[in-house]
């Protein structure tokens, strides 16, 4: 197509997209902060640009970004297009657009046509969350698995989950936000290659990420809104591809779990049982939330050994 593109992302090289930006660009694509700094500095010029893209734009005009969009915005001549994408759009973020945009056209899907088709979803309940662990390695034992996401929700609980898959013998990488921009594109690039087959990620990993082969997302940790939800899990069954996610849903998850299921009908199916200290649950029925509360169960013997 010969096409030049450019990303303008934030901790890395400014001589670098200084240099790039100088030679000329068709497509720019980048992080609100650093794009911002490139028109201030007059090294990407706005006077050409006809369209502007924000992508997952819940996240942009919700956390810390909104006053760097509007910046950008201003910049910008007065007949560009401006289109907003998101797979989560709530109320008040789409009247955040009335800003910059001037009677557009609403392309909504419905509520329960959110997720993907080819994706099936399952929860697990687990008594206690010192038994996920010891839950996620049955899984592994059990499936045959291509590419899988595994989802935490602090940085700690990654760093803490992927030492604890190493020392068992699983071949895992992670990714969170305080690594290096240099380092996660590394860790990207031998994901995207299917030289690492597992990998442990914070929401970093969540929005805007395809990589063809991944099978299985899993819910280490319950995300706290079904916005997020969506989010992760769509990393799974991408390209017309089917897909799995699984969710690890202790007593004190339940809530969120209704939450979610009250907002998305007919959200999980039941599944075989990896292992006897854990359980699946069908929510489908009009006795779900009463289910959803874990047995009591003690741990299998597997799960009560040591592992080699």
């Amino acid at each position: 197509m010969n096409v030049q593109c450019h990303a303008c992302i934030g901790g890395t090289n400014v001589g670098e997209d200084i240099r790039k930006l100088d030679y000329g660009q068709h497509v720019v694509s980048g992080t609100p902060g650093r794009v911002a700094d490139m028109i201030r500095r007059r090294n990407l010029r706005t006077r050409n640009i006809k369209m502007l893209v924000l992508d997952e734009a819940d996240e942009l005009l919700n956390r810390g970004f909104r006053e760097q969009i509007y910046d950008v915005y201003r910049y910008l001549p007065p007949a560009t297009q401006v289109v907003v994408v998101s797979a989560t759009l709530p109320y008040d973020v789409l009247e955040m657009t009335t800003k910059f945009m001037t009677d557009p056209v609403r392309i909504l899907v419905k509520r329960d046509e959110l997720t993907l088709e080819g994706l099936k979803q399952y929860f697990i309940a687990i008594e206690k969350e010192e038994w996920k662990f010891d839950t996620l390695c049955d899984l592994y034992d059990t499936l045959t698995i291509t590419q899988a996401v595994i989802f935490c929700n602090t940085r700690r609980k990654v760093d803490w989950l992927t030492d604890k898959m190493r020392e068992a013998n699983f071949t895992v990488s992670s990714m969170h936000g305080d690594m290096p921009q240099r380092e996660r594109d590394s860790i990207m690039q031998d994901f995207r290659q299917a030289n690492s087959r597992v990998l442990i990620s914070t929401d970093v990993w969540a929005r805007g990420i395809d990589v063809q082969q991944v099978s299985l997302v899993i819910n280490y940790d319950l995300p706290s809104n079904r916005e997020n939800y969506i989010h992760r899990i769509g990393r799974s069954g991408r390209f017309g591809r089917k897909g799995v996610a699984i969710n690890f849903v202790t007593q004190e998850d339940v809530r969120i779990l209704r939450d979610i299921e009250c907002k998305q009908l007919n959200l999980f199916t039941r599944h075989p049982r990896p292992d006897k200290h854990s359980v699946l649950l069908h929510p489908n029925r009009r006795d779900a939330y009463e289910r959803c509360r874990p047995p009591r169960l003690r741990p299998s013997c597997w799960a009560r050994r040591n592992r080699v």
